[in-house]
């Protein structure tokens, strides 16, 4: 289909990678209008036919098959999969939303939004927080962030122990600070420890921007608790987020001069939001973005900057845990 026509008929869509995460990748577009779910693609058959049947559609084996098929497509494999995948859909001129991280290398990343940019072709990353309509609402009271703190904590879980929690976790909540600051990162510090797998599992990092904004991230995915929250403090507010709950609080000082005897020396405001569908949100913009040749909300270079400054963390964390 050329770009000319994606204006009138249906985008011819598929998701390859069905597991956790990719089943609902393809159970968006199935349901979105001016969405025509061609197929989805696993190597486990099983899965894929379970899948396919569920929502009225094709299942292969082979990715390359959708060549010429497909106007867009997900990427929802593991990451290790995702530049070769990436490139081959790109290079025949296919649009791609790739689940984060983006790469697995800095090096991956880059060629993908090369080809990208060669390809005239929309690439954007599954950086999911930035459709949190929580974090939506912070972001337009935000001016001059002077200091960020995030906190990104759940329960032990298998999945996922393949790479460490930086890339696991952190990295959403990278993506975010970067964006909401919207200055060079200019030094990194960071400590972690491996406990239950062979990748690291705790890390706390600390960014310094131009400007002089400063931001500690924690990230864990062996607590007893799950917990998705950032704070942000700038010259005359007080924001805290909570992603998980959806719920906004704002607190400020008061107006002129309090009295004495009254503790309400500051105003609080609490909005919450409805938990919405993220992920549908997500696809939507993708399937905009598409239609319309637009830039989508979470570009590929975007997926790129967050990576690079995951891979510094790494980096930096690795010696503790050898």
């Amino acid at each position: 289909m050329s770009d000319a026509t994606h204006a009138t008929q249906p985008l011819r869509t598929a998701v390859i990678g069905v597991g956790y995460l990719g089943r609902f990748h393809a159970q968006k577009y199935a349901q979105i209008a001016g969405s025509k779910l061609v197929a989805v693609v696993d190597a486990n058959a099983e899965a894929c036919a379970k899948v396919a049947a569920e929502l009225g559609t094709q299942a292969i084996s082979d990715y390359r098959e959708l060549i010429g098929k497909v106007d867009a497509v997900s990427v929802a494999v593991p990451t290790p999969l995702h530049h070769k995948i990436g490139c081959d859909l790109l290079k025949q001129g296919i649009d791609v939303l790739i689940e984060k991280p983006i790469a697995t290398t800095v090096e991956e990343a880059r060629e993908l939004v090369d080809l990208a940019r060669i390809h005239r072709r929309i690439l954007q990353v599954g950086h999911l927080e930035r459709f949190n309509p929580a974090v939506l609402a912070a972001a337009a009271r935000l001016h001059t962030p002077r200091f960020v703190e995030s906190h990104r904590l759940a329960p032990f879980k298998q999945r996922g122990t393949d790479v460490s929690v930086v890339l696991d976790l952190m990295i959403h909540d990278i993506d975010l600070i970067q964006e909401l600051v919207g200055t060079p990162i200019e030094s990194i510090d960071a400590v972690g420890a491996t406990v239950f797998s062979g990748e690291i599992d705790i890390v706390n990092a600390r960014l310094r921007f131009q400007g002089g904004c400063v931001a500690n991230t924690t990230a864990s995915r062996i607590s007893l608790k799950q917990e998705r929250k950032i704070r942000i403090f700038q010259d005359d507010a007080y924001l805290s987020v909570d992603m998980q709950q959806k719920i906004l609080t704002v607190i400020r000082k008061k107006e002129g001069e309090a009295p004495v005897e009254s503790p309400a020396q500051v105003s609080i405001e609490e909005q919450s939001f409805d938990q919405g569908d993220a992920l549908l949100a997500e696809i939507e913009a993708f399937l905009k973005a598409v239609r319309e040749r637009s830039t989508p909300v979470v570009t590929g270079e975007d997926g790129l900057r967050a990576l690079e400054t995951a891979m510094k963390i790494t980096a930096l964390v690795q010696p503790e845990a050898s």
